[in-house]
């Protein structure tokens, strides 16, 4: 059934595409966040372990809500690993680093994606006449930089 929202089947199509390429940069940065949960070694575990898992449920709903706007504009979402490493810009990483490193991958996932959302939020609303997905965008922002403001936190007690 044909969408009548206001936008051109080309710009759904459009902003769909826009948002597989986020919804692939948090799955990978919320599998990211579930690794480090699980491995972390740190004479802080407790309390970033339980950090971690804060951290990787709400990166949870950021991807499964990306996911979902994609749908609601009728288009698919991407659903796989091999298609989230595909599409992402962030960079999946093997061995077990040390907490502050952890810290700074995350960080630096963070503000790469706070970046993306900050340009893809203009996009929407100037090329895509998609208000819906602009404001989308600029609550995930926040989101983002809340996230990113208690990693920063973080870094700023440690010597780095």
């Amino acid at each position: 059934m044909n969408i009548n929202n206001g936008m051109t089947p080309e710009q759904c199509k459009k902003s769909a595409s826009m948002l597989n390429k986020l919804l692939a940069d948090e799955a990978v940065l919320y599998i990211k966040t579930l690794n480090y949960h699980w491995n972390i070694v740190s004479p802080h575990f407790d309390a970033m372990h339980l950090f971690f898992k804060r951290q990787y449920e709400e990166l949870f709903v950021f991807t499964d809500d990306v996911a979902e706007r994609a749908r609601a504009l009728g288009h698919p979402s991407l659903g796989t690993m091999q298609e989230f490493l595909a599409h992402t810009q962030l960079k999946e990483q093997t061995g077990v680093p040390s907490e502050v490193d952890m810290i700074k991958n995350l960080l630096n996932d963070h503000e790469t994606i706070i970046r993306t959302l900050r340009t893809a939020q203009r996009t929407a609303m100037d090329e895509y006449n998609d208000p819906g997905t602009n404001n989308f965008l600029c609550d995930l922002l926040e989101k983002h930089e809340k996230m990113a403001w208690m990693l920063r936190s973080f870094l700023n007690g440690h010597a780095h």
